[in-house]
């Protein structure tokens, strides 16, 4: 189907021809915002070539952010989180300069990998999702996982014959986030299968972690001696490494409105 082409186009014949090529142009933005920008144009007396630029505009700003959505969602978080969201004042080991530093995702162009080491509830997968979110939000294709649920599934992978296409359908993302590691221990076949995903993208590819165990309580995780070293220097060489520290500030939180609710008024 073509979109006739005539001079002296009456109002609403324009107005439907403008529509109509732009279903077939694909340009949903435009054919939404045309009519009120050219509005705005006759208003402020703007010219035909700004005109047709805020359209233009208009039309790739709004792709970006549905790209973005899109990678987003390919990722699998579990939940949303924001560094915006995230409280600095409550925990002080972090340091909110590295932080935002790290938002830029040029670790990810890089291929350098991210570890945060510390306790729970003190903010490493609340960091690890929205640093995430940021490197997906700046073109980057992200996958999150927490670190039992890939060994499973590379076993299963293994047993059923797919385990180059799996480990190679998790090489191809740029950033590969791995929560929780460290909750619990993995057998030698688990790990040594873990350590065919990291070992793929080293030097490549980023791998970010959030761990409970410092380094040197690796050996709880990984109980092979050997196999442990080699994950971690792996997962720390040239690498950013972030300790989150041992106190909960949520805990901390909840025990602040306990106490607030129980004050005398």
């Amino acid at each position: 189907m073509t979109v006739p082409r005539h001079r002296g186009l009456t109002e609403q014949a324009a107005d439907a021809a403008v529509d109509q090529a732009c279903k077939m142009l694909r340009l949903p933005t435009i054919r939404q915002s045309y009519a009120e920008t050219a509005q705005r144009a006759t208003r402020e007396q703007m010219s035909y070539l700004g005109f047709l630029a805020d359209l233009l505009l208009a039309e790739c700003d709004d792709r970006a952010r549905r790209r973005s959505e899109r990678r987003i969602k390919a990722a699998g978080f579990p939940r949303q989180k924001s560094l915006r969201e995230f409280d600095f004042e409550a925990n002080p080991n972090i340091d909110p300069a590295m932080i935002h530093s790290l938002a830029t995702s040029d670790w990810v162009r890089k291929g350098i990998p991210l570890c945060l080491i510390g306790d729970s509830g003190t903010g490493k997968s609340h960091l690890l999702i929205a640093l995430g979110t940021e490197a997906a939000m700046a073109g980057h294709r992200v996958k999150y996982t927490l670190a039992a649920k890939l060994v499973n599934e590379l076993v299963e992978a293994a047993d059923e014959k797919m385990l180059t296409k799996t480990i190679a359908r998790y090489s191809r993302v740029e950033l590969l986030c791995l929560d929780e590691l460290g909750y619990m221990e993995l057998d030698r076949r688990g790990a040594e299968l873990l350590f065919q995903v990291i070992t793929e993208r080293d030097e490549r590819a980023s791998i970010a972690i959030a761990s409970n165990e410092s380094f040197s309580g690796c050996t709880k995780t990984f109980s092979d001696p050997r196999l442990c070293a080699a994950i971690v220097d792996r997962l720390t060489y040239g690498g950013n490494i972030i300790e989150t520290g041992t106190v909960s500030y949520r805990y901390t939180q909840t025990q602040a409105v306990k106490s607030a609710q129980q004050a005398p008024s």
